[in-house]
């Protein structure tokens, strides 16, 4: 009788400490960040580094996200519908503040080196979800230019409840904020961009517009509310776009169709079309790109970490 065990096969790379087991990061933190992390970090490393934890990360990926445009009745939904593990995932980061610790300590006290090593062992289990949780995160940046909106979603994007459901701010605990810049034309030069954002009642910072065009590259499209770019008379300008308007209603954001990416499969992207849809300018107009630049730098350390956790997994 043949022996099914592969002898030549080494055993599955799960339940084992991707902290610990990493002395050159384990060094940096306790040099940079202090002592103070060193058991937290190791406890978390070993949560990530379990089987169910790994489990999540593979089935998160072979379950790939469902658009559904439509309810049974015909009516427009655009919802875009994930596997149980990906909303793990979402919920272990979320919880453990990897959108928000950097926000929460004092300048100097380490907590930003302590988050980043924190999003380095997540992500070596899985890398898709952290997408919108860096984005998250980042948001809080751009939203200091408008300061009204910032104390109504800051505090929600600093929660650490997950809450996946589309409703609107006031009824959440905890949202999710993504970014949409890209379009057909332009590609990533914003300047081509042709979306049209309308003042109503004026406009001005914080005021409210409505704005038609399309987004060729959307991730994480059932993020609670997106930053946006648009023109609005004096300029390309910046602004929040929420999925459910205020009243309860679907906003004006139809999601056309998810990209067959090559690689971040747990993680949604998608085209969108914008048709009358509610927004509210953060900062002045003509001033969209150096608003939201600030959430787009506060997520270029995230994308190289998740790089390094990549090629840390790989080996």
């Amino acid at each position: 009788m043949n022996d099914p065990t592969s002898a030549n096969q080494p055993p599955p790379l799960e339940s084992y400490d991707p902290f610990t087991s990493d002395p050159v990061l384990a060094a940096a933190v306790e040099r940079e960040g202090g002592p103070k992390g060193l058991t937290e970090l190791a406890a978390f490393g070993r949560r990530v580094g379990s089987a169910e934890v790994i489990d999540w990360g593979r089935e998160a990926n072979r379950h790939e996200p469902e658009l559904v445009t439509h309810d049974r009745f015909g009516e427009r939904i655009d919802e875009v519908r994930y596997h149980p593990a990906y909303h793990a995932l979402m919920e272990l980061s979320l919880s453990e503040g990897l959108h928000c610790r950097h926000y929460e300590g004092a300048p100097g006290d380490g907590e930003l080196v302590r988050r980043n090593a924190a999003m380095l062992l997540m992500t070596q289990a899985e890398v898709g979800h952290a997408c919108p949780i860096s984005m998250t995160g980042a948001a809080l940046y751009a939203l200091e230019h408008q300061p009204d909106l910032a104390a109504l979603w800051g505090p929600k994007l600093r929660s650490r409840t997950y809450e996946p459901e589309l409703a609107p701010i006031e009824d959440k605990a905890g949202v999710l904020l993504g970014m949409s810049m890209t379009e057909r034309q332009g590609g990533s030069d914003v300047r081509a961009n042709t979306s049209s954002a309308t003042p109503i009642e004026g406009g001005g910072p914080g005021g409210l517009y409505e704005i038609d065009g399309s987004k060729w590259f959307v991730s994480a499209p059932m993020c609670d509310a997106f930053l946006t770019l648009a023109y609005a008379p004096s300029g390309l300008s910046c602004f929040l776009v929420p999925r459910v308007r205020p009243d309860g209603t679907r906003n004006g954001l139809h999601l056309m169709r998810l990209k067959d990416k090559l690689g971040n499969r747990s993680n949604a992207s998608s085209e969108m079309e914008l048709a009358s849809a509610t927004a509210w300018l953060v900062g002045e107009e003509g001033r969209g790109v150096r608003t939201i630049i600030d959430m787009v730098a506060g997520t270029r350390l995230d994308c190289t970490t998740w790089a390094v956790a990549l090629m840390r997994q790989a080996v």
